[in-house]
C-alpha cells in the first residue's frame, strides 16, 4: 500500500543534468519507501556565477544552497555529484547513500566523430577542468601530438555547441553525465583512464540528508552501494591530504580487482600535473579491499603523502583554502 504522507522533498540544481539524476534518484527513493518524492529546484552558486571554476574555487559551489536548504528543513534530503562535495564533511549531514557508481570515465565529443588521437595537428579541445587540461597535454606531449585546450564553461548543449558550431575540434565530458540524460551516443571516444584519470568520486552520487533523521537515513541506506563508497572514500581521502579542492588539477580512480566474481584488491591511482602538463605526479597502490572507512581513509592518506613527497603540492597551483 502507497504511504499516505506528505511527499519527500528532494532538494536539487536545476540543470538538465541535476534534474535527470535526482528524477532517477527519487524513482529509487519512492521505490524503497513507499512515498512520493517530490523535486524542489534550487539555485546553486556555480550555477549562476559565470566565472570559471577554477577562479571562483570550485569546492562548493553548486552544494552549499542545497545544504542550507537542508538545515532549514525546506528540503528532506539532497543529490550531489559526489565529485562536487567538498572532501569535510560538515557534523549536522550525514551521506546517507553512495548508490552503484555510473562510469566514471571521461569522453570526447569530436567533430566528424573524430577519436582522440585522430584530431589534427593544433586541435582545438575545451574543458573548463585543470585535471583534464593537465592530463591531455601531458598525453599529447607525450606521444609527439599537437593540441590546444581551450578553457570553456556551461551546461552540456553549450560544451557540445562549441563542436557543432566549429569553434572547437572536441570537448571533454564526463560519460556518467551524457549517460545520465540519454546522450551517450553522442561521445566519439572513451578516454582510457589510463590516459585521464577522472576526478575523484567522478560518476558518484551523494544523497545526503540532516544527522538526525535516523527514519530517512536508514531508508536512503537501502541504496548504497558498499564497494562505491569504500572506493570514493579513499579518491577523495587522497583528495583531502593534498588539500586540494575539486577544481585542482587531481585526478583519482580506485579500481576493485575481482577474481572471478570475488573481489579481491583495490587498485587507487592518482596524477598532479601542471596544467600544461610538463611536469606530472602519477602513483599507484595496491592492497586488500578496505573493511572500514578508516581503512579507506588511510589508503588515500598514505598514498597522498608519497606524491607530496614527490613534489605534488608545487604541481598544484594554490593550494585550496
Amino acid at each position: 500500500m502507497t504511504d499516505t504522507r506528505e511527499p519527500l522533498r528532494l532538494g536539487t540544481r536545476r540543470s538538465r543534468l541535476a534534474m535527470a539524476q535526482s528524477g532517477q534518484v527519487a524513482e529509487a527513493v519512492s521505490r524503497v519507501t513507499g512515498r512520493p518524492v517530490e523535486l524542489v529546484e534550487i539555485t546553486t552558486y556555480g550555477d549562476v556565477s559565470r566565472e570559471a571554476l577554477a577562479q571562483i574555487g570550485g569546492t562548493g559551489v553548486f552544494v552549499t544552497a542545497l545544504r542550507d536548504a537542508l538545515l532549514k528543513g525546506e528540503v528532506d534530503f539532497a543529490v550531489h555529484s559526489l565529485k562536487d562535495l567538498p572532501t569535510t564533511q560538515p557534523d549536522d549531514l550525514v551521506v546517507a547513500a553512495v548508490p552503484v557508481r555510473e562510469d566514471p570515465r571521461d569522453v570526447i565529443v569530436a567533430r566528424d566523430a573524430l577519436k582522440f588521437t585522430d584530431l589534427p595537428s593544433g586541435a582545438r579541445i575545451g574543458t573548463g577542468s585543470p585535471r583534464r587540461m593537465a592530463q591531455l597535454n601531458a598525453y599529447a606531449r607525450s606521444h609527439g601530438l599537437d593540441i590546444a585546450t581551450v578553457p570553456i564553461r556551461g551546461n552540456v548543449d553549450t560544451r557540445i555547441g562549441f563542436v557543432r558550431s566549429g569553434e572547437l575540434d572536441a570537448v571533454v565530458l564526463a560519460a556518467a553525465g551524457l549517460n545520465r540524460i540519454g546522450r551517450g551516443d553522442e561521445v566519439t571516444d572513451f578516454l582510457s583512464v589510463d590516459t585521464v584519470l577522472p576526478a575523484p568520486g567522478q560518476g558518484a552520487l551523494a544523497i545526503e540528508c540532516t544527522a538526525g533523521n535516523a527514519d530517512l537515513i536508514a531508508a536512503l541506506g537501502e541504496l548504497d552501494d558498499p564497494f562505491t563508497r569504500i572506493a570514493v572514500t579513499a579518491e577523495r581521502s587522497l583528495l583531502a591530504a593534498l588539500e586540494a579542492g575539486c577544481s585542482a588539477p587531481v585526478g583519482a580512480l580506485a579500481d576493485l580487482l575481482a577474481d572471478g566474481q570475488i573481489v579481491k584488491e583495490m587498485r587507487l591511482r592518482a596524477v598532479v600535473g601542471t596544467t600544461d602538463g610538463t611536469r606530472m605526479v602519477q602513483l599507484s597502490t595496491t592492497g586488500p579491499v578496505p573493511e572500514t572507512h578508516d581503512g579507506a581513509m588511510a589508503l588515500g592518506r598514505e598514498l597522498a603523502a608519497e606524491m607530496l613527497a614527490q613534489g605534488a603540492a608545487g604541481l598544484m597551483g594554490e593550494r585550496a583554502q
